[in-house]
């Protein structure tokens, strides 16, 4: 039932934005770079695009609120994941049943197990303290050599004679031998028809222990992980309140005791502004209104990539320190002059490519497009990450518009057409065909929301 809901109530986000603003799926077609059947799919639940793109300029050209873009974000990213729920669910029936089916077949604790030289060993077994005598009488015996032998045949036939004449006594004998194995040994031995060893075998038999030491050491090496655990959190967690204390005492906000965890995507207080402050200060063009964001996403993703931090969109320790102590100023080109530059790259074709630039990035060369399998696309012309490596680029080279655009420019030579571009070049191509004699559409206007 969820891998219905999910889509619909992301269906029905799109639509009631689409009836406020008053706008027909054709004229919807042409702002937002997409196909009129792509965007009545988006709206009617029958299709969730794989990128966020599409769906973030349906939503500001219909007017979408910071507030919104977030929750229509959210909504994205739910009904993307609720796709492919069939999948995970037959592997862990698989291996369920494989699970049940392994636990129905007993071992089998008779069976001997082969040893390395091809041959099987007898199978263990625990023996009564009588038998366990007489089997190690026997193994002394042979042991002893020829000798041995013939005095337990010697001794064998006098206990023999003695037991015509006497066969209470032989039967009291013999109960006594297998009930207490040492004392059947010593008689044996005082009687000098048995060698000292096999009373002393027949005493190791009867002592023999079935407990290993694993079943001793395992709950001591338990114990000494938990604690090892234990201290290594107790350490991480004094390290982190001092130096927030020590942090704290010189004013940064992001270091008190108000913003000691992680800020991230849709928070909406004190510690999202001051992250925004520190932004604009060095150097990004970014709205301070204090709501973590798509933009403020953007942003501080942009700004980890120019500091050698971990890309992940989160402010968390190291990006609070680069933040209070920036080693890179945040430079870019504004709009206008990326269109101009991308004329002059794409002479073949310029106001093509500047429509697709338009209709990727809106002309914003730090736009970096996070996507739900962890893959992103980045600068003006959103080249994926794929196709990065490909090109023998980094994300902080994708982010510089002059590289992004040569690099945009080789794919295009390369394929003969736009086709890295799929949902921008088919807008582009349907827009074209409607309407012959009027120039392509640059794209949605490249204003960014505030957040």
């Amino acid at each position: 039932m969820k891998a219905t809901v999910d889509p619909e109530r992301f269906a029905a986000f799109l639509r009631s934005l689409k009836e406020r603003s008053g706008l027909s799926y054709e004229a919807l077609a042409q702002r937002t770079g997409s196909s009129r059947s792509s965007l009545h799919r988006y709206c009617s639940g029958s299709y969730v695009p794989p990128d966020y793109g599409p769906v973030h300029r349906f939503a500001l050209v219909c007017g979408a609120s910071p507030t919104e873009l977030r929750e229509l974000h959210r909504l994205w990213a739910v009904a993307d994941m609720s796709r492919m729920p069939a999948e995970g669910e037959g592997e862990r029936e698989a291996e369920g049943e494989g699970k049940a089916e392994g636990e129905g077949k007993a071992p089998d604790a008779g069976r001997p197990t082969t040893r390395p030289d091809g041959t099987e060993p007898a199978p263990t077994a625990v023996a009564e303290p009588g038998v366990a005598a007489r089997e190690s009488e026997s193994t002394a015996t042979a042991e002893a050599g020829p000798v041995a032998a013939r005095t337990v045949l010697s001794t064998a036939g006098t206990v023999a004679s003695s037991a015509e004449t006497a066969p209470p006594a032989t039967e009291a004998v013999a109960t006594e031998a297998e009930t207490a194995p040492p004392a059947a040994g010593s008689a044996a031995t005082a009687a000098g028809t048995v060698p000292t060893a096999a009373g002393s075998a027949g005493a190791q038999a009867g002592s023999v222990t079935v407990t290993p030491w694993r079943r001793r050491a395992l709950p001591i090496l338990g114990l000494c992980f938990l604690l090892l655990v234990a201290g290594g959190t107790w350490i991480t967690l004094a390290t982190r309140q001092r130096a927030a204390a020590e942090n704290a005492e010189d004013g940064r906000l992001l270091f008190s005791a108000a913003c000691a965890e992680p800020v991230g995507m849709g928070q909406h207080d004190t510690c999202v502004k001051e992250v925004q402050r520190l932004l604009a200060a060095a150097g990004a063009d970014i709205s301070v209104d204090s709501s973590f964001g798509p933009q403020t996403l953007r942003r501080v993703t942009a700004f980890q990539v120019l500091h050698g931090l971990d890309p992940d969109g989160v402010v968390g320790l190291r990006t609070k320190q680069a933040l209070y102590d920036p080693k890179v100023r945040i430079r870019s080109w504004s709009p206008k002059k990326v269109r101009e530059r991308v004329r002059q790259v794409f002479a073949e074709d310029p106001e093509h490519a500047v429509a697709i630039a338009d209709c990727q990035s809106f002309l914003d060369p730090l736009h970096i497009l996070p996507n739900t399998n962890g893959t992103r696309n980045w600068g003006v012309f959103q080249i994926s990450d794929t196709r990065l490596r490909e090109l023998g680029g980094t994300p902080r080279k994708a982010l510089e518009p002059e590289w992004n655009i040569q690099a945009a420019h080789r794919l295009w030579k390369r394929a003969g057409d736009f086709g890295d571009w799929p949902y921008c070049e088919r807008a582009y191509t349907e827009s074209s065909s409607s309407k012959p004699s009027s120039k392509p559409s640059s794209g949605p206007s490249s204003s960014e929301p505030s957040s």
